[in-house]
């Protein structure tokens, strides 16, 4: 299958954006944010009794997602994700942070969230222990949730309105907003409809101003410079009941949050280069462990964790411009809004109705780009459709109380009530299901380990009766062994590292729907070497002049596969093929 080009992307993430471009950019991305970076901590909060910490809660939760906004775009080493995925508050940690406020102060709840954020650090390390259930189609449903669960809050902030303002202001305001937004991203182009969400919000916002619901006062009283009272908490190290008891509801949130932040990092890959390639699941780690580096900082000031963004991503769908800098100048935004409380109230003071049209119209489209992530793992396994379907109208059936709520709305203090949470948990739940036991190998990555590969998928055919995909199965692993060889010796040769990394080979084969699974699992060689499915998809459209050894092995590898899948972590490399008696050629 070919995929998709991206003809309409602007600015690739590497592409150096012009200054003011970026800045302009990157505050709407962090005006598009804002409100809920704000508006959640202060929720929990309230809800938790701590009413006198708010203000301390908004400023801490604003400089952590300004921290770690800055830390997904600059990538530090194996932190940040290297795209644009600014941070905002993380809606999945209500129920468990309000409860933790209830039960011990804001001390418990700093101490639960540094380990949540501790376990998220665990998770992006050891992320290709999961890759089995964080499939595309477990991905690609936490995606299309997304909005599920935030439009409901949107759509109620369209109709606040403050006493005595006229019953129109709403309804105009959100509308003029929405109309703007649409008319210049679908009839311009060039740079014009890089502004798209900008001018929409502006828009709106006059006319909010002209029925008086653009919130004035709150500009003139707020100060210039300044940090609210407060302080950082002391840590709750005492571990008494109620740490025991809501520890294991925060790591299953964190489990859930690293899910939906490897969707959100997969997403923005897909929309953020012209020309399609797999996924670097390398960057997907280093998106992880950046939102683990921000929990840990705002575990450390008190307030509630933060996560990537999904918004971002669509806004690269609008605009078309993907560059990591206006992430890099939405978190310094961020960074700087926490110390300016008139900076902060001038973002603030725009009517809910216009910022929640304008994230309305951001959220439909990234509903879209998770379609695109279930509809192509449909094509690999028709099964995915149905973990698809059943997983997202439960998630939406559970996110409205439609199923038994007087059972389920107030069990493990209402987590189950997210339909985000419920959804993901029941697409790992099935994709865990339908992973089938596999036959193993254990070997090294050499040309010598062939005999024995030979005969553990000679053994492997016969105990599946895949006697008709034998030879193109044997002809397949030879080919993969060999590719692989190839690769890493390049990355020797390129110096990367001259020990070429760690060469244990794990090779399993399973059968499913009479078409072989084979998967080889090697140690990662710490270097940029192209990815494998891309040399592959890449390989007709390239003239340029390419080792013929290794072209020949390629092109064998794609006749000879259905489909081919290599996914590069920081520990390890893993290149599955499904081999058919007759082959699809899709290397996606």
């Amino acid at each position: 299958m070919r995929r998709r080009s991206n003809e309409d992307l602007r600015y690739e993430v590497e592409d150096r954006l012009p200054g003011p471009v970026a800045l302009g950019l990157g505050v709407q991305l962090a005006a598009m944010g804002i409100n809920g970076v704000v508006l959640i901590p202060t929720i929990v909060f309230q809800a938790g009794g701590a009413e006198d910490l708010v203000l301390w809660a908004v400023f801490a939760t604003v400089l952590s997602c300004g921290v770690a906004s800055m830390l997904q775009g600059v990538r530090a080493g194996r932190i940040g994700a290297g795209y644009a995925l600014p941070h905002v508050s993380s809606a999945i940690f209500i129920a468990v942070c309000a409860e933790a406020l209830i039960q011990g102060g804001p001390g418990l709840l700093a101490s639960l969230v540094v380990i949540s954020a501790l376990a998220q650090a665990a998770f992006s390390a050891r992320l290709s222990l999961l890759h089995r259930v964080l499939t595309p189609v477990v991905t690609g449903t936490v995606v299309m949730l997304l909005p599920v669960t935030v439009m409901p809050i949107l759509f109620g902030m369209i109709n606040e309105l403050p006493p005595g303002a006229p019953v129109p202001a709403a309804p105009l305001s959100a509308g003029v907003t929405i109309i703007a937004i649409l008319a210049v991203a679908l009839r311009t182009k060039g740079t014009l409809r890089l502004w798209a969400p900008a001018i929409g919000i502006v828009a709106g916002s006059l006319v909010g101003a002209a029925f008086g619901i653009y919130d004035t006062g709150r500009v003139a009283d707020a100060e210039w410079i300044g940090v609210p009272a407060g302080g950082l908490p002391a840590l709750d190290i005492g571990f008494g009941p109620a740490f025991w008891a809501l520890l294991p509801a925060f790591l299953f949130v964190a489990l859930v949050g690293t899910t939906k932040s490897v969707a959100v990092a997969v997403a923005a890959q897909r929309v953020s280069w012209r020309r399609p390639r797999a996924v670097d699941f390398r960057a997907v780690q280093r998106t992880v462990a950046a939102e683990g580096a921000g929990n840990l900082l705002a575990g450390l000031a008190g307030t509630m964790p933060s996560t990537p963004n999904g918004n971002a991503v669509a806004a690269i769908e609008v605009t078309g411009v993907a560059a990591r800098r206006v992430g890099v100048a939405a978190g310094l935004v961020f960074f700087v809004l926490a110390f300016v409380p008139k900076a902060l109230a001038l973002i603030l003071a725009i009517p809910d109705a216009v910022v929640a049209a304008s994230i309305a119209v951001i959220m439909a489209t990234l509903f879209t780009v998770g379609m695109r992530e279930v509809a192509r793992s449909i094509g690999s396994n028709p099964r995915n459709g149905l973990i698809a379907g059943v997983s997202f109208w439960t998630g939406l059936a559970f996110e409205f109380d439609l199923i038994f709520p007087a059972y389920f709305a107030e069990l493990a203090g209402g987590l189950l009530s997210n339909g985000l949470t419920t959804g993901g948990l029941v697409a790992l739940l099935l994709t865990g299901l339908t992973t089938r036991r596999k036959r193993r190998l254990r070997g090294t990555l050499d040309m010598a380990e062939l005999p024995r590969i030979r005969e553990f998928i000679q053994a492997f055919s016969a105990r599946h009766g895949l006697a008709a995909v034998l030879d193109r199965l044997e002809a397949a692993s030879e080919e993969a062994l060999l590719t692989l060889l190839q690769s890493r010796e390049e990355a020797e040769a390129a110096g990367d590292r001259p020990d070429g990394g760690r060469r244990e080979l794990l090779l399993t084969a399973s059968e499913e729907d009479d078409e072989a699974v084979v998967e080889f699992r090697v140690g990662a060689a710490d270097s940029d070497e192209l990815n494998l499915q891309d040399r592959l998809a890449w390989l007709e459209a390239d003239t340029r002049e390419a080792d013929v050894e290794q072209e020949i092995s390629l092109r064998l590898l794609r006749h000879l596969a259905s489909s081919v899948r290599h996914q590069q972590f920081h520990d390890v490399d893993i290149l599955t093929l499904r081999v058919s008696a007759v082959p699809e050629r899709d290397s996606e």
